[in-house]
């Protein structure tokens, strides 16, 4: 890395006469010392009062201070009050001390603004050159960073020394003008190494021998001040130098995590892709800084045993802590709220975010990047964002669903199935926000899991009753929806089987309701064709045929819905058009004779044959309503009175359902005589009581056929039957 020569101008000390000659002081670029040689004493014995001492620093230190940064301000605020106190202790001892008029305040001086000064002979005896002809001021401006501390090291231990033997006890202020210069010039070496850590990461970087350098200066100035000493003496107080990098290291890292959004407004003006755009900015720096660290700065430091990759990957890591806690407080809307989550989970959480794989971590692990209570309250406005976010985004599947109805066009078939958009946009809706919130956390995914369930679980009746009040009520949409109940039943459960219990009772309740609709259309249509039924007229006619042809243009349909429910309304439209067959035979009516019920049986006879074999043809699996009008046939038609018994078992024991009341009013039909009909009612009525027994008062699941079959009362078809 090449050292670039930044602008830090040296501290030179002069003599009382150059400072006189030189009334402002230099400014400008980093440049070598004059190497001129400050005089030994002050002509004369001229001895510079305290006033001229502090107007002499006032315009060192005013300089210096629209130079430094503000963040070394606190050191030196450090120095200058360990300087100030020291000051107060020499003319305490001295016994001259009414000579003075009153103790300076001192500011505190850096390396980057005092260049010149006005010291006495004797200070600046003790600062000459001594490294190659270098005064300290050169050596630190060069950055010999090790050469200056070594230097200025001596000029402490020998002031300490001459304090000890009471050299300064004629003239305080010689040791009080001395102590600030040597005070200045430590202060000056750490402005330097604060200058070296801010230019490390920068786009021309600091030469690895300066960072060496820098980290054997903190050695050695641990090594020189290992405790602080018993008399209290500033000069001998350790700095901290250690802390103070890793103090600059902070900072470095503290302005290069702003960068990025510099120019940021708010996070309300500037909305999730703003932001997005920002935090992105930030992880490219901070991942190229990171490298930076790994590849060059962590080496050079190594051999000084210095940390580096620690420090530094704590003082970034707090950083962008810091960053991302205020763009949180001006986060707005959940997807800002979002966008500040995955970044912080799946982009700075990354396993190779910090480095690659296989790279030696801190011991101690890195706290959290956010706190858990700033993540809680993160996730906490998200959801609630979120579920009003949910809950609009339902409202907008249903507008879009109206306006399909409104252009009253069919539903698509794909794959020879009705399909609605409605199943798919929901299912989108739900996976992608749920799956969005699991790349976060866990936690985050069962409560947005829950969120979409319960709006889901609002939105179906709702849905369900703005169709069935709207126009837009046809077989092909009924079967779109039946479809689409279908689809997010059998996706969303599988996908997410916690949902079953909230979902499960709306979806199925909502398929019934657009099957039973499904129905209720064909039934409407086909309730007059049965009129006819066990009629004069039904005798000559082929009324079936046209009943039957709207069936199979129903069924049609039917093909365009998916298993099960097509194969459940096919046989809810086989049960229907049996049932009502034999609700209307079973009406009391004018009764055929002879030759007429011989007619009527046969005719009912080819109807169950017909009616049984259309529907066998499209594909329904209700078998067992095949024997039910053939064995009122046979009772109708049966000559040999002994066989209606036999009859009455088989439909007794194939339809528990039946009751008494259908016995009668199937025995009126035969027209028998009362002796024989009580006969079969009682032998009937005990077959009917032994399989109630048996399996119970209910017919079997599905199997409910003439317990939907209104007839006239007992009494009505007994007397009939008489």
């Amino acid at each position: 890395m090449p050292s670039p020569q930044t602008e830090t101008p040296g501290l030179e000390l002069q003599s009382p006469k150059e400072a006189e000659e030189s009334q402002t002081p230099a400014q400008g670029s980093r440049r070598t010392s004059s190497r001129k040689e400050p005089n030994a004493h002050c002509k004369d014995g001229t001895r510079l009062g305290l006033g001229t001492l502090r107007q002499a620093f006032s315009r060192a230190s005013q300089r210096a201070l629209t130079q430094v940064s503000k963040e070394d301000t606190g050191l030196f605020r450090r120095s200058s009050c360990s300087l100030f106190r020291s000051f107060r202790q020499a003319l305490d001892e001295g016994p001259a001390a009414g000579h003075f008029q009153a103790t300076p305040e001192v500011p505190s001086g850096v390396m980057n603004g005092v260049s010149q000064q006005a010291s006495t002979g004797a200070a600046s005896e003790e600062l000459k050159p001594e490294a190659e002809g270098k005064s300290v001021a050169d050596l630190i401006t060069e950055r010999q960073l090790l050469a200056a501390f070594e230097q200025l090291l001596r000029l402490e231990t020998r002031l300490v020394a001459e304090k000890a033997s009471r050299t300064f006890e004629q003239d305080p202020t010689a040791f009080a003008r001395r102590a600030m210069d040597v005070c200045l010039h430590y202060d000056g070496l750490a402005a330097e190494l604060s200058a070296i850590v801010r230019e490390t990461l920068g786009s021309d970087g600091v030469d690895a021998a300066v960072l060496a350098e820098l980290a054997r200066v903190v050695n050695a100035e641990e090594e020189a001040h290992p405790s602080p000493p018993d008399d209290g003496d500033f000069l001998r107080t350790p700095r901290h130098w250690r802390q103070h990098w890793e103090e600059a290291v902070r900072r470095s890292a503290q302005e290069r995590v702003r960068r990025p959004g510099a120019g940021w407004a708010s996070a309300a003006a500037e909305g999730a892709s703003g932001l997005a755009q920002l935090l992105a900015e930030l992880g490219v720096l901070v991942r190229r800084d990171l490298q930076k660290v790994r590849q060059e700065v962590q080496p050079a430091y190594a051999a000084a045993g210095f940390p580096a990759w620690e420090v530094y990957l704590r003082a970034f890591h707090s950083a962008v802590a810091q960053r991302l806690q205020e763009l949180a407080r001006d986060a707005r809307g959940c997807e800002q709220l979002y966008v500040l989550l995955d970044w912080a989970a799946n982009v700075y959480g990354s396993p190779d975010f910090l480095g690659p794989p296989g790279l030696a971590l801190p011991a101690e692990p890195l706290p959290p990047l956010l706190a858990p209570d700033v993540w809680a309250r993160l996730e906490s406005d998200y959801t609630s964002f979120l579920e009003a976010k949910i809950t609009g985004c339902f409202d907008n599947i249903l507008q879009l669903e109206q306006s399909h109805w409104a252009a009253a066009k069919d539903p698509e078939v794909l794959q020879g199935l009705y399909q609605a958009p409605l199943s798919m946009d929901v299912h989108m809706l739900v996976a992608e926000h749920v799956k969005a919130a699991g790349a976060i956390s866990a936690e985050l995914e069962a409560t947005t899991l829950r969120i979409c369930t319960r709006a889901l679980g609002l939105f179906v009746p709702r849905f369900e009753k703005a169709f069935l009040a709207s126009e837009a009520v046809s077989e092909p949409h009924l079967g779109a929806y039946i479809n689409a109940c279908e689809e997010l039943r059998t996706s969303i459960l599988s996908r997410f089987p916690g949902t079953q219990e909230e979902l499960e009772k709306p979806l199925v309740a909502a398929t019934c309701s657009f099957q039973k609709h499904l129905l209720q259309g064909l039934q409407r249509e086909l309730q007059p064709l049965f009129r006819v039924v066990c009629t004069r007229d039904w005798l000559t006619q082929d009324w079936l045929r046209p009943l039957m042809d709207k069936v199979v243009r129903f069924t049609g349909h039917l093909q365009r819905v998916a298993q099960p429910r097509a194969q459940e309304t096919l046989q809810e439209v086989h049960r229907f058009v049996v049932r009502e067959y034999l609700a209307q035979a079973l009406k009391p009516r004018k009764r055929f004779w002879a030759m007429e019920r011989m007619r009527g049986s046969q005719k009912m006879s080819l109807d169950a044959q017909a009616i049984s074999d259309t529907f066998q043809g499209l594909g329904s699996e209700a078998t067992w309503l095949d024997q039910a009008i053939q064995c009122v046939a046979e009772i109708l038609g049966e000559t040999y009175k002994d066989d209606i018994q036999r009859h009455l078992e088989t439909l007794i024991r194939s339809y528990p359902d039946i009751r008494r009341d259908h016995i009668l009013a199937i025995l009126a039909l035969r027209r028998l005589g009362c002796r024989r009909n009580q006969h079969l009612l009682q032998h009937t009525q005990d077959l009917l009581r032994a399989e109630a027994g048996v399996v119970g008062a209910e017919a079997p699941r599905g199997h409910v056929l003439f317990e939907e079959i209104k007839v006239p009362s007992a009494m009505a078809v007994r007397i009939t039957c008489i």
